[in-house]
C-alpha cells in the first residue's frame, strides 16, 4: 500500500507542475547576431585566413628547410648506413608534411564553408517560418 500512496502523491505533485517561458528575443533572429556558438562567421573567416596566409606557407617553408638540411647531412654520410637512414627519415617527414598540408587545406575549406553554412541555414529556416502559414490560423 505504500506504493499506491507514494504514487498518488507524486501524481498529484506532477499535476501542479506547469511550464513557464521566461522570455524570447523581440523580433526575428538575424544572422551574425548573438548566439550560443563558440565563434562568429567573422572569426571562422579570420581563422581560415590565418591558415592560408600564415600556417600553410610557414609549414611549407619549414619542410623545405628541413629537406635541404637533411639532404646535406646525407651527402656527408654518403658511404654510410646513416645516409640510408637519413633518406628514410626525409621520406617519412615528407609524407607527414603532405598529410599535414592536406589537413590544413581541409580545415581551411571547412572553416570557410561553415561560416556561410550557418548563416544560410539560419536564413533559410527563418524564411520558411515567414512563408509557411500556420495551421492554427483561422481556428
Amino acid at each position: 500500500m505504500s506504493f499506491d500512496r507514494d504514487w498518488n502523491h507524486e501524481r498529484a505533485g506532477a499535476a501542479e507542475t506547469g511550464m513557464q517561458l521566461n522570455g524570447a528575443p523581440a523580433g526575428p533572429l538575424v544572422p551574425g547576431g548573438p548566439a550560443d556558438f563558440a565563434s562568429t562567421p567573422a572569426q571562422k573567416t579570420a581563422a581560415a585566413g590565418m591558415i592560408e596566409t600564415e600556417i600553410q606557407p610557414n609549414t611549407k617553408k619549414a619542410a623545405t628547410h628541413s629537406d635541404a638540411a637533411t639532404e646535406a647531412a646525407a651527402k656527408g654520410f654518403e658511404d654510410w648506413e646513416t645516409a640510408a637512414g637519413l633518406k628514410k627519415l626525409a621520406d617519412t617527414w615528407d609524407q607527414q608534411v603532405n598529410a599535414l598540408m592536406g589537413r590544413l587545406a581541409g580545415e581551411r575549406a571547412a572553416l570557410h564553408g561553415a561560416s556561410g553554412l550557418f548563416v544560410r541555414n539560419d536564413t533559410g529556416l527563418g524564411n520558411q517560418f515567414l512563408v509557411s502559414p500556420s495551421k492554427l490560423n483561422g481556428l
